[in-house]
């Protein structure tokens, strides 16, 4: 492969996840990444881009974004504002078109990391309607008559919640992956290149307290790795011995985040 993803200094990727990206870039897909909130999803087209030397457009999905925002808008209001006020060039169409961030990926000098976050928020159609532009790397603007194709394919990366399942036409033309709750070995890595001075005894105290958590059957809300690196910080801000984490959690608001799991908690780790 002419371009591999590794592991960077802020981001520890497992040799699967790695495989996977670097699978997707050579068979010019897009990666659909899946996984438990706080894994590393959207970190993940940050610390691509960051290996690879190159620009990320990050496109944010929301319930009421439609296909159609990714690729331009025609700003009507602008130009009726325009055109009361006798501003020059209101009949060039083309200077009230703007691009969304796949028309901006598209039209890139240099190949970018595009970042679809979180595609499932969308209506169920919103995966279907992208499948012209992601298979031919182009699109059609009506009202300048313009195609706008893609000058280098960009590295796409995609992510899901799994709130809603995607169409099995869209799901056929990516590459996939499930990003595993990190085991212990791995989670240690991580938290390190967070804060590569933590404290071992109370690194690893706090990891068995985290760990004990998720495994009550009855908490609802897990706690995350993104919540184990804010309290890890917590603790050490606090100034907290890791001999306290064996008789009490201090700061268990920064990982339990709803009254009933809290008490939950409370109630076995008593």
């Amino acid at each position: 492969m002419s371009e591999s993803f590794n592991s960077t200094k802020q981001y520890v990727a497992s040799q699967e996840l790695m495989d996977s990206v670097n699978v997707a870039i050579a068979l010019q897909k897009p990666l659909l990444i899946k996984g438990e909130p706080g894994t590393g999803k959207t970190m993940l087209a940050q610390a691509v881009a960051q290996s690879l030397g190159k620009r990320l457009v990050i496109w944010n999905i929301k319930s009421t974004t439609k296909a159609q925002d990714g690729l331009y808008l025609y700003d009507t209001i602008q130009r009726l504002y325009d055109g009361q006020f006798g501003e020059e060039g209101v009949d060039d169409i083309a200077r009230y078109i703007k691009l969304g961030k796949l028309g901006e990926a598209f039209e890139s000098d240099e190949q970018v990391v595009l970042l679809i976050d979180e595609i499932d928020k969308a209506d169920l159609e919103f995966p279907n309607d992208l499948l012209w532009e992601l298979d031919q790397m182009e699109f059609y603007i009506h009202e300048t008559k313009r195609t706008v194709k893609a000058k280098h394919r960009p590295i796409v990366i995609i992510t899901s919640n799994a709130e809603k399942e995607l169409p099995d036409a869209f799901l056929r033309r990516c590459i996939f992956h499930y990003i595993d709750f990190p085991e212990e070995g791995l989670m240690e890595e991580i938290v390190r290149v967070h804060f590569p001075d933590v404290e071992d005894r109370l690194l690893q105290e706090a990891m068995r307290a985290f760990y004990e958590i998720r495994g009550f059957r009855d908490v609802r809300k897990k706690p995350s790795t993104s919540e184990l690196i804010d309290w890890i910080n917590a603790l050490q801000i606090g100034g907290i011995k890791a001999e306290r984490l064996q008789k009490e959690l201090p700061f268990v608001g920064v990982i339990v985040k709803k009254d009933e799991d809290l008490e939950t908690v409370r109630q076995k780790m008593a």
